[in-house]
């Protein structure tokens, strides 16, 4: 006979699961019952967690945001040179093999899959402005480090990280649509942070 999980850990089993299902799924295309299965539970089980579908997703999100928070604090740390965390984080994002790191994926999903859920672009605008802020003040750091020119507005700059992972992001789903200009936009704006 199976062993019933405490209720904590059923939730963070459920969330886990939803979050895999999410990042290389769809929102649309991701039924409750799918996810209620896969995680080993009954749909009743999944919505004593998850009061919706819409909150199931929403706890995704916030999931992702939190791995890939820690991600990012690892590339940072381990990064001695301040002229290289942004870059540090950024190889980190796309090199990461596990896809429940990847905000943007869920991002561009919920974008183009509930854009007319006004709950979920108010939670967007939320984390990803909670993003740039992680992003201004690892910036910030580094130019106080001497690793950025201090000229370099830490907010823009982390605005136009954010928007480099979206490119990268299309181009991983378009396929074939940065090849070569991927790599000259990475050195141009590492040049253009840490080159007077």
């Amino acid at each position: 006979m199976a062993t019933r999980l405490p209720a904590e850990e059923r939730k963070a089993a459920v969330l886990d699961c939803a979050c895999g299902i999410f990042s290389t799924g769809s929102y649309r295309g991701t039924t409750t019952a799918e996810i209620a299965r896969r995680a080993g539970v009954t749909e009743p089980v999944l919505y004593r967690h998850f009061a919706s579908k819409r909150d199931l997703y929403l706890a995704v999100l916030d999931e992702s945001w939190r791995r890939l928070r820690a991600m990012w604090e690892q590339a940072v740390t381990e990064e001695p040179d301040p002229r290289f965390r942004v870059a540090a984080m950024g190889r980190a994002y796309f090199a990461a093999a596990d896809p429940k790191v990847l905000c943007a994926e869920l991002w561009i999903q919920a974008l183009t899959e509930a854009s007319d859920d006004a709950e979920i672009r108010r939670f967007l605008r939320k984390q990803m402005r909670e993003v740039h802020d992680f992003v201004s003040d690892v910036i910030r750091q580094a130019q106080e480090d001497g690793g950025i020119i201090r000229d370099r507005d830490p907010s823009a700059e982390a605005w136009i990280f954010i928007s480099i992972g979206l490119l990268g992001t299309v181009g991983r789903r378009v396929g074939s649509l940065l090849d070569e200009d991927f790599e000259a936009i990475i050195a141009s704006r590492k040049r253009w942070m840490t080159e007077g």
